[in-house]
């Protein structure tokens, strides 16, 4: 059996990281130790209050399992409690075996990837300042859901021509809304939409032709058998490690995901590197890379992630995995 124990950390911002739901100027996370025999592994997950969780409220599911035989055996929900210990489970057998995770999970040397940078939800002047900043990026995600999207979505372009373009909502829209603005974007260059409408309300996308194609993000919360409703509604998903409760299911989800013909984004919680580093390793099954969410702490933890220009590097073992 192994032994698990759990903390909540807190980590810092360099700035404020705004979007519909709300402003954040820390990462709280939740980090697993698991142990067996001389080894230790390590797993983070960032609680999701859109979900209902909050840090103690994780804390004591982790605590309620106190023991755990295998990744196989967690009864836990989906959700950052399962996330945290699965990574943490996979973390350990890696040091236990002296082999790296992506070759226990089969899933292929990881390289460095685009990720896309974020501009947080802001004013008008604010954005088109962060975009200027940015404009040097490969792959900017807007966030938006405030008055000015459309203004500010422009000036992100006017201030980065070169630079592909994602928009994610996040629940801010509604349908007129959607209807309004999509075909506007489309002559900006975005090329994804994500989760344009609350999830309990996207009903009304089935049947309507969207001229940039969208993705749900707070619409897939689990694992791969829910994969299916969001067909006509959306051509692609982001999957998250916290949502799905871990490593594990996201590789079934991904791959599930890609037999069902829907496009694949993979994507983090703001968290720092502990969390970021095994989805890096998701990230060649993925269309769009979102894994960015250490670049935004001061500090990072040490040794973090390498982010060089818009690419990051797949983390050392000294890190996790």
């Amino acid at each position: 059996m192994t032994s698990l124990t759990v903390a909540i950390e807190r980590w810092p911002l360099g700035e404020a990281f705004t979007i519909a739901r709300g402003a954040k100027t820390e990462a709280v996370v939740v980090v697993v130790h698991a142990s067996r025999g001389a080894h230790v592994g390590r797993g983070e997950a960032v609680p999701y209050a859109r979900y209902g969780e909050d840090p103690a409220s994780v804390v004591r599911a982790i605590a309620g399992v106190g023991e755990v035989e295998s990744r196989a055996s967690l009864a836990l929900p989906p959700g950052a409690a399962r996330n945290a210990i699965d990574l943490a489970l996979w973390d350990l057998e890696a040091k236990e075996r002296g082999v790296p995770v992506w070759k226990l999970a089969g899933l292929g040397r990881p390289e460095p990837c685009v990720t896309a940078h974020t501009i947080p939800l802001r004013s008008l002047a604010e954005t088109r300042a962060l975009a200027r900043r940015e404009a040097h990026r490969a792959l900017l995600k807007i966030k938006a859901g405030g008055e000015d999207d459309l203004a500010r979505i422009e000036a992100v372009r006017e201030e980065a021509p070169d630079a592909r373009l994602i928009v994610d909502a996040n629940e801010g829209w509604d349908m007129a809304t959607l209807e309004h603005i999509a075909p506007r974007l489309v002559s900006v260059g975005v090329e994804l939409i994500e989760q344009p409408l609350p999830a309990a309300e996207d009903g009304a996308l089935i049947g309507w032709e969207s001229p940039i194609p969208l993705c749900a993000d707070e619409s897939f919360h689990g694992g791969p058998s829910e994969l299916e409703a969001l067909l006509g509604r959306y051509r692609a998903v982001n999957v998250k490690l916290d949502k799905q409760g871990g490593l594990t299911t996201a590789i079934a989800a991904i791959s599930r995901a890609r037999e069902l013909g829907l496009e694949v984004m993979i994507g983090t919680m703001v968290a720092t590197s502990l969390a970021v580093a095994p989805a890096v390793l998701l990230a060649s099954r993925a269309r769009w890379a979102d894994l960015d969410a250490a670049i935004f702490l001061a500090p990072d933890r040490a040794p973090g992630l390498l982010y060089e220009g818009s690419r990051v590097h797949p983390g050392s073992a000294l890190l996790w995995g």
